[in-house]
């Protein structure tokens, strides 16, 4: 704020943190910004205020650091971001970059006016400034690398301000902090210069020791100094400036100066005693120089045609490397200035400081290794080259420098090739596999280079002479006297190879070692390997076994097809032994052998693979059993076998062994395809089959709290269109084929149900048309005339096809003729209110005048006599049907009518029509009551006294699973009975639902089975 206090603040306003600056109201905060490293343990706040000063402080309050001073009234400041530097605008008119501790590295840009804001764009080093003119300014920022080599010793800038010597052998790091900007850094043995903006400071390590990474400080100038390179020597350093070199000492005094025809582009030494350093410089004229640091003459090597890029001299400096401007690398004898190869696509080069006659140039994304003047060796490789020794080649990709473990074997074998096998071996001695040095001993002993196979031998440690003799005998041909001659060096192994390479077991078994187990397995290995290879392979299995190399001897019998063999091995072999028993088991698969494989894999206790060995080979009951034993097997098991029902168009298996499986979401989709499937082709029968089975899925998934009111929506539309589904069947069929299969009371019923209930939306496949059409034709021949009229009225108002344009054009006008009137016969009675409802109800199916909906007969669709009622709160489905059950006695007062009259002449038997045909007896009729006129449905509800007067067989009960309620339904005549699908809950005329069994063997909804044990 603008007294100095900074007030920190949780996201609902309230003040956590208070800190007072000392300036007061003298010091105005002006601008803070957070710094957005998350890679810092503490949150850190930078302040800038206009008492000029810089300070950082944490969550808590604490400042980090003392305040540092700016010169100029700070407006802005922003973090980098990842938080490594700061920008700071404000009255100097520009921008300034900092470090994150507030050192000052230098000006991003200088403006007319002052920088009330400067921000960094995300991820990226650009930045956009605003001054108080109006101007908006964009900057990049480019960080260049600031390092400097020698040998294996690297030194690299890091966070600007300090400088990391890192040793490439050792991995070792150290850290110098200098708190400025380091602009400058030059290595070389044990000293290190590092040039500050005001001064340069000489570092020396502790002691001589190559491994030393401890630095202290030697000198210090503390001079400004501007110059495009710096190099330092034992005692001196060296300034480049465009075209000069200045050579100075420690102490800062200029002792020589050196002036060039053009402009510097490389420099670096090449060492020399202390105060007498060689200097290698190259021009962009393409000069070439060799300057002493003690010497005002500098010496010409030779000069090229091109601009130097980069040089490096041989080891014993006969021989120069220089890239040119054409990214060409061009080597020339210094002393016959003879160009003696140059090779392509080259932008840094490095000779092996450990063989005269090796080099390395990287380019093109390659490193290029060369010997002499053979070919060159290519791998691929990011970065440049800037070392090479021995084995190792220091590469710097990026802003990091790595060595590189280079193999030697491509040069060496390119000197055998030549026969140079004392070059071949100075290449060896640089690094190569010990198959490299054998092959290089047998070369040199085939091309009689004794001295150098002699050398070959020492160098891997061989210094015995009979060792050397025996190997001449065994390459001779006199394997006896070898043999003798290794068993008396201690070498018996070796003899022991000789002869299991000849296949000479027999004589091999005299070098076995005090009968080790371990060789007389690899002897019994390797005469079964010779076995195997000359065609033996029963004899190679028996040796296998024996020496317990079960897997090859199973990898025989498996090719072989030997299952006899494969079983008694997989029988004698311990459960233990997983391996070789899963080969077995493969192998039994592979051979048609699955009773084996169980075997195998019951030994083994594996029961997924066995489940998916009898899922593979389709022996269904055994996986069922399977299944049964173990649970957590099912989901193995019942998915690939729905696939496998569904691969074979049995979708309805498919859809139960999913649901079986645990896997609703499959079980869902693979009915709903069905569903659909059967409505576009019509087979509506079996669409309302299907829409009932979803429904029934739906309700079972249901019962997931999380899903409950999903699902029961889905449970009540697919309810609902089952019964449509299986009511248009019938018009389906009456339409398009020529003969009927149900009565016109039928059908007539059917499509009035279909009418009133397709007062919305239609479903897919069905037809209004047809639903009309066969209304119409049924009403005008049962009497319904007035009905069928209204019917053709309605089909005028639709599409009709062309066959049925003339039949329905002369029933239009034939019904004109009929009476405007329906048959009494026809009009639908409600059972509650015994009120007779219109044929054509604008409220559906449900009654006119007490709105209790209709309960239809799922195969003549007539209004059954059954009256739906409800409990009371508090009754629960267990403790109705209990109280049904108990059915207490009452006494039948239709009997009553008939008035017995004894006298002592006569008996006389009287009519009373006087007497309530119900009776007091049975309280439910009460109940059937309603308020007359009202909009709303009214249910009956019943008390547990009404539940006690109840018939059981009056009443039927739809037992719905959780989480639906059961549903009561009481017959309102008795004698004429209702059966009820157990299932489906559907209701039929009994005579009706036998019949249609008797026909089907199921149920005609549900498909229920009467076999089903499941019900």
């Amino acid at each position: 704020m603008f007294n100095g206090v900074i007030s920190i603040r949780n996201k609902n306003g309230e003040e956590k943190v208070k800190i007072e600056r000392p300036g007061g109201s003298l010091s105005p905060i002006w601008s803070i910004s957070w710094n957005p490293s998350r890679e810092e343990r503490n949150d850190i706040l930078a302040v800038a205020d206009w008492g000029q000063k810089l300070s950082f402080y944490q969550l808590s309050g604490k400042q980090i650091g003392k305040d540092r001073p700016l010169n100029f009234d700070p407006c802005c400041i922003s973090y980098f971001t990842k938080g490594e530097y700061i920008l700071l605008g404000g009255s100097d008119k520009q921008v300034s970059l900092f470090t994150k501790d507030g050192v000052r590295l230098g000006t991003v840009g200088e403006q007319n006016s002052w920088v009330w804001t400067c921000k960094v764009k995300p991820d990226s080093n650009y930045v956009v400034v605003g001054c108080q003119d109006g101007t908006i300014s964009f900057y990049q920022l480019i960080f260049s690398t600031v390092h400097g080599l020698y040998k294996d010793r690297y030194a690299y800038r890091d966070s600007m301000t300090d400088v990391v010597v890192q040793h490439l052998i050792t991995e070792q790091k150290v850290r110098i902090k200098c708190k400025e900007l380091v602009k400058k850094i030059a290595i070389y043995k044990n000293r290190l210069a590092i040039q500050l903006p005001e001064k340069i400071l000489i570092y020396e390590l502790y002691s001589d020791d190559s491994s030393d990474m401890h630095y202290r400080v030697k000198e210090k100038i503390v001079k400004k100094f501007e110059c495009n390179l710096l190099v330092v020597c034992a005692d001196h350093i060296i300034l480049c400036q465009e075209k000069r070199l200045q050579c100075l000492s420690f102490s800062g005094v200029k002792e020589r100066e050196w002036q060039m025809e053009s402009l510097i582009r490389y420099i670096k030494v090449i060492g020399g005693p202390p105060g007498r350093e060689g200097l290698l410089v190259g021009l962009k004229n393409g000069q070439i120089l060799k300057i002493f640091v003690d010497n005002l003459f500098a010496i010409v090597l030779l000069k090229q045609a091109t601009a130097v890029r980069c040089l490096d001299m041989s080891a014993s400096r006969n021989k120069l490397a220089v890239v040119d401007e054409n990214d060409t690398c061009l080597v020339y004898d210094i002393h016959t200035k003879e160009l003696l190869f140059q090779e392509p696509n080259a932008n840094s080069v490095a000779w092996n400081t450990q063989c005269e006659d090796m080099l390395c140039f990287s380019g093109g994304g390659y490193l290029n290794i060369k010997a002499s003047t053979f070919p060159v060796h290519q791998q691929k490789l990011q970065g440049f080259v800037v070392g090479y020794n021995g084995s190792k080649i220091f590469c710097l990709h990026v802003f990091s420098m790595s060595a590189v473990e280079v193999p030697q074997s491509a040069p060496m074998y390119q000197y055998l090739d030549r026969k140079m096998f004392r070059e071949a071996y100075q290449i060896a001695c640089l690094g190569v596999t010990d198959t490299d040095w054998r092959e290089l001993a047998m070369e040199a002993l085939e091309g009689l280079e004794f001295e150098t196979a002699k050398k070959e031998r020492k160098k891997r440690g061989e210094t015995n002479n009979d060792l050397f003799l025996a190997d001449v005998f065994a390459y001779q041909g006199k394997f006896h006297e070898a043999a003798k001659l290794y068993k008396r060096s201690g070498r018996g192994n070796l003899a022991l190879d000789m002869y299991t390479d000849l296949r000479m077991f027999e004589n091999a078994k005299d070098f076995l070692g005090s009968e080790d187990p371990k060789e007389t397995k690899m002897l019994i290995t390797k005469q079964a390997d010779w076995a195997r290879n000359i065609n033996e392979p029963k004899a190679a299995v028996e040796m296998y076994v024996s020496a317990g190399e079960h897997a090859k001897a199973i990898e025989i019998c498996g090719d072989h097809g030997w299952v006899d063999t494969l079983i008694d091995i997989a029988r004698k072999l311990d459960k233990a032994e997983r391996e070789p028993l899963l080969m077995c088991a493969h192998y039994f698969q592979k051979l048609e052998s699955p009773g084996y494989a169980a075997e195998t894999y019951l030994k083994i206790g594996d029961l997924k693979a066995l489940a998916q060995l009898h899922v593979e080979t389709q022996h269904w009951d055994e996986a069922f059993a399977l299944g049964e034993k173990h649970p957590e097997l099912k989901d193995d098991i019942y998915v690939p076998y729905a696939q496998w029902l569904a691969e074979n168009d049995q979708f309805e298996e498919a859809q139960k062994a999913f649901h079986k499986a645990g896997r609703q979401g499959e079980a869902v989709r693979v009915l709903e395809q069905l569903t659909h499937n059967a409505v576009a082709e019509s087979r509506f029968n079996d669409a309302a089959y299907y829409y009932w089975m979803l429904s029934m899925q739906c309700l079972d998934i249901a019962q997931d709290p999380v899903q409950k009111d999903v699902m029961l929506g889905k449970f009540h539309h697919f309810q609902h269109l089952a019964k449509l589904y299986h009511g248009y069947h019938a018009v389906h069929r009456y339409t398009e084929e020529p003969f009927s299969f149900h009565l016109p009371e039928t059908l007539f019923n059917i499509s009035r149900f279909l009418l009133h209930s397709l007062t919305k939306d239609t479903p897919l496949g069905i037809s209004k048309f047809k639903t009309l059409l066969t209304l119409a034709k049924q009403s005008k021949a049962l009497g319904a005339y007035k009905l069928a009229r209204h019917a053709y009225d309605q089909l005028q108002g639709l599409h009709i096809p062309s066959k049925f344009q003339k039949p329905i054009e002369l029933g239009s006008l034939t019904i004109r003729s009929k009476p405007f009137q329906d048959s009494e016969d026809l009009v639908p009675l409600c059972y509650r209110c015994s009120t007779n409802n219109p044929l054509l109800n604008n409220l559906g199916n449900v009654c006119i005048n007490c709105r209790q909906p209709f309960i239809f007969s799922a195969s003549s669709y007539e209004v059954l006599h059954l009256v739906e009622f409800y409990l009371e709160d508090g009754i629960t489905d267990e403790e109705a049907v209990a109280l049904i059950d108990l059915e207490a006695p009452r006494h039948n007062r239709r009997e009553g009518k008939w008035q017995e009259v004894v006298s002592n002449n006569s008996q006389t038997l009287r009519l009373d029509e006087t007497v309530d045909p119900m009776g007091d007896d049975d309280p439910f009729p009460a109940k059937l009551s309603f308020e007359q006129g009202g909009s709303e449905f009214v249910p009956v509800v019943v008390s547990r006294s009404v539940l006690r007067s109840m018939s059981r067989r009056d009443i039927l009960i739809k037992r719905w699973p959780q989480p639906l309620k059961w549903q009561y339904f009481r017959s309102l005549l008795p004698d004429a009975s209702i059966t009820m699908c157990p299932s489906c809950f559907q209701m039929f005329h009994s005579e009706d639902y036998e019949l249609l069994v008797l026909q089907h063997t199921c149920c005609p909804y549900c498909r229920r089975r009467m076999d089903d044990p499941s019900l």
